[in-house]
């Protein structure tokens, strides 16, 4: 039978009051500079470019997120690309699950 009183009328005033300001603080707080969007391309870098390879052999660790963040590409054409190194002979693979392959540079 019990459960929550009804609130007198200056309360209620005050509740309206503090919920519009924490609106208006939310709505200052998102509006702001535009966030900077990157394009990211579908085309990986060339296999056979010597910097490339020079480059990637500078990592300790290979993995698809690794290499796409750092050339700006796709996860999808990220592994394509390690799976040409690989191929290649630049990098060999030291472990793999289900979804994803880790790879290191060749000695």
């Amino acid at each position: 039978m019990g459960g929550k009183k009804k609130l007198g009328i200056k309360q209620m005033e005050k509740q309206q009051e503090d919920k519009a300001a924490e609106d208006k603080a939310k709505k200052e707080k998102k509006t702001g500079p535009p966030q900077k969007k990157t394009t990211i391309s579908i085309i990986a870098p060339d296999v056979r470019d010597d910097k490339v390879v020079a480059e990637i052999k500078k990592m300790n660790v290979l993995t698809p997120y690794a290499v796409a963040t750092r050339y700006g590409i796709r996860i999808s054409a990220a592994k394509d690309f390690l799976e040409q190194l690989e191929a290649n002979g630049a990098i060999q693979l030291v472990s793999r699950s289900h979804s994803l392959k880790i790879y290191k540079p060749a000695a």
